[in-house]
């Protein structure tokens, strides 16, 4: 039986990937075709073999970069995937608009037929300042921060004293541009004067040798204020050949992390921190316990707050938790990809409690970007969360 499932679970796995890259591959042709059309119009010695060579590998880029080769070679390939992945969407859905107004207009006979090649060129034009635009406009976001503040009631306890938590996720170290904002990240979690820092996973963008300067992170992550420390739990990039490396640095910078563990805060709080259901690339062999293994030794007299990277796992909790802290989502990071996670996800983002008995739940947008190093529609954030 479980032999039969492994199987099934492979074929599905098996069809998921070719649907994907089905996908890919025929949405970049479409693209390529478009480009081209505008193109050969402004350029008209340009070979479309030359062209052809350098889009298949600009689309490819997101694949080769997983390939074995220099970092060197593999820090560049990470950064024209990651814009490639922004210009792709746009350039899609653009090009799409624009056809659909074009077979409107020649169904409306507002566009003569056969159709002119400038339309073709004008079209692709606007198309092309348009996601030169939004690209420009979703860096600048990138750069910026919002700072978000809840004040919860625990329902059962009464703290001898107030706490305040800042609650970060989704670093992302290693990815394009995502070390440049860290240190005013650090400042302004120490503005916030915090008894405790939440890191809810994606401290790593998959593998630590993509960090630039790591001994400048990890003494930024080591200047950080907390009364009582630095806490974190693993998100599904925190893993891979370099898994041990990412604790080994972690460790060095002063950051506490809890696999499935739980400490007692200044005796009035339990902080939990859960392992990431669904690694990319395994965590050497560590995999996500039950939530009732972890309970086994939790003094549930107490407010329990659990970190857990990941939404949605938020049915695996009961009346038993009193606020719930996850990431994962970035909400989307890009319109209109925000829609589709909205869908995915009981909660996307923000605050929700089901009902009175019910834990609270925060779910961020992060801190930083995965992928393309944009922000539309949504921003990066820092969260203060005061208990009481």
């Amino acid at each position: 039986m479980k032999k039969n499932k492994n199987i099934i679970s492979m074929i599905g796995i098996i069809f998921s990937i070719v649907l994907v890259l089905s996908f890919y591959g025929g949405t970049n042709f479409y693209i390529a075709k478009r480009l081209y059309q505008g193109i050969i119009l402004l350029f008209s010695d340009i070979n479309i073999w030359v062209y052809a060579v350098v889009y298949i590998f600009i689309a490819l880029s997101i694949i080769i970069g997983f390939a074995p080769h220099s970092f060197r070679i593999k820090k560049i390939m990470n950064i024209i995937a990651s814009f490639w992945l922004g210009i792709y969407v746009y350039l899609l859905i653009f090009f799409l608009i624009a056809d659909i107004m074009i077979l409107f207009g020649r169904v409306a006979r507002i566009i003569q037929s056969p159709m002119p090649l400038t339309t073709r060129f004008w079209s692709a034009l606007i198309v092309i300042l348009l996601t030169i635009v939004i690209m420009i406009y979703g860096k600048f976001k990138a750069t910026q921060i919002k700072y978000i503040s809840y004040d919860i009631k625990l329902k059962d306890f009464v703290l001898s004293d107030k706490i305040k938590i800042v609650m970060i996720a989704d670093l992302h170290l290693g990815a394009s541009d995502c070390e440049k904002n860290l240190p005013k990240i650090i400042r302004d979690i120490n503005c916030l004067e915090p008894d405790i820092v939440c890191m809810v996973g994606d401290i790593f963008s998959d593998d630590i040798n993509l960090i630039r300067n790591p001994a400048i992170v990890m003494d930024l992550f080591r200047s950080i204020r907390a009364t009582h420390g630095v806490y974190a739990c693993l998100g599904n990039h925190d893993g891979g050949l370099t898994f041990n490396e990412m604790l080994t640095f972690l460790k060095q910078s002063n950051i506490n992390l809890l696999n499935d563990e739980h400490i007692v805060i200044d005796g009035q709080l339990v902080l939990i921190g859960r392992l990431d259901a669904r690694p990319i690339f395994g965590f050497d062999g560590f995999e996500r316990t039950g939530i009732a293994d972890v309970m086994a030794s939790v003094n549930s007299r107490l407010p329990i707050v659990v970190m857990d990277h990941n939404p949605s796992h938020i049915d695996e909790y009961g009346n038993k938790f009193d606020l719930l802290l996850f990431g994962h989502t970035h909400k989307g990071q890009m319109f209109p990809l925000n829609l589709i996670t909205n869908t995915v996800h009981n909660v996307n983002h923000g605050y929700y409690q089901k009902d009175i008995g019910s834990p609270h739940i925060i779910v961020t947008s992060g801190v930083s970007t995965w992928g393309p190093p944009i922000r539309i529609g949504t921003y990066n954030e820092i969260v203060s969360i005061t208990l009481r």
